[in-house]
């Protein structure tokens, strides 16, 4: 099982291309999962600035914006990175993803800008803006109630289609066991599914793309006997949440960005929350905002997504290992 340091770890192969290896049990179907990519662009832009700028002293990223332009694929991924604005307070680079055998004529699947700061020694003007999430989320018993399955209104989500969502498979959902607060919102305890795994700063670009799909859990989709507001979450699944049998959908991400509002300790974290809500979802298109807190309820990152709705049968259109490009010039296939 390749855990998720391993998965998002990159190496260098000058001051700035650095390369790293897509794994299957991260993906999406065939397709590594965007959230994950996300983390490997954080991941080498963290050694970029740990290498190349480390005098800078400007470990962290605090905005993200990523176009995802065609499907990645299993197998070794470069990171090609340009300095766009060196500065004291904040830096600037664009990142580039290619895969294929050939780096020379390899067209970008996924290109993106990182500002990197320091988040610990940020200083200057501040102000409550006495912010909070609406409607409130439901209560915490306490987080160890979550892992025992004790807690009154928190459970934990069955998986669906483990088979196709293989990366899903490496975190646990709880969410409320009464139901979603909105037609389009979903609110969650996110944690790894392996104990001694530990959310740290890189790991929000997963975080902010991995959640129970808003469409699946949409009210009218399940029967209203066996939604995920009963307290048996499980015979919920058998009887409402749909089967490995039925044909899963797949969300490719065409664009997502994210504004980063605190460090995470170190040593990581075991759980966050996370709410995610769209705004419209319309014509195999939709938009999400999603919102990240940390335990004490402090806000850790905010994100925005564009994604399209599709079968799943656009995903198993398997390409080659390394090899994700096969339209022609300009084109893609998804």
């Amino acid at each position: 099982m390749v855990s998720f340091a391993e998965a998002t770890a990159v190496k260098a192969l000058d001051s700035h291309h650095y390369v790293a290896n897509f794994p299957d049990e991260w993906c999406i179907g065939s397709v590594p999962h965007g959230g994950y990519v996300t983390s490997c662009f954080l991941s080498a832009t963290a050694l970029h600035f740990s290498t190349t700028h480390a005098a800078r002293n400007q470990p962290h990223t605090i905005t993200l914006h990523l176009t995802f332009l065609r499907r990645t694929a299993l197998g070794p991924a470069r990171f090609s990175i340009r300095d766009v604005k060196l500065g004291r307070r904040t830096s600037t680079v664009h990142v580039s993803l290619t895969q294929g055998s050939d780096a020379a004529t390899a067209e970008p699947s996924v290109v993106g800008y990182l500002t990197q700061s320091n988040l610990r020694t940020e200083e200057g003007l501040s102000l409550p803006t006495h912010w909070s999430l609406h409607p409130a989320p439901s209560p915490l018993l306490s987080i160890q109630s979550l892992r025992s399955g004790d807690d009154k209104n928190w459970a934990l989500a069955p998986p669906l289609y483990p088979k196709f969502r293989k990366a899903a498979n490496r975190v646990h959902f709880y969410i409320s066991r009464h139901g979603q607060l909105a037609p389009a919102m979903v609110d969650e305890w996110i944690c790894f599914s392996q104990p001694e795994e530990k959310f740290k700063q890189e790991s929000l670009g997963f975080v902010v793309d991995q959640f129970p799909q808003i469409v699946e859990i949409y009210p009218g989709t399940l029967p209203a006997s066996s939604t995920p507001a009963t307290n048996n979450l499980e015979k919920a699944a058998d009887k409402g949440w749909k089967k490995e049998t039925e044909k899963p959908n797949w969300y490719p991400t065409v664009l997502l960005n994210f504004d980063v509002k605190k460090a995470l300790p170190e040593e990581g974290v075991e759980w966050l929350f996370v709410r995610v809500r769209a705004k419209k979802i319309e014509n195999g298109r939709m938009d999400l905002e999603v919102v990240v807190l940390d335990e004490g309820g402090a806000l850790v990152a905010v994100s925005n997504h564009v994604c399209l709705i599709l079968s799943a049968e656009r995903n198993m259109n398997r390409s080659e290992k390394g090899e994700p490009n096969k339209a022609g010039k300009g084109e893609t296939k998804l």
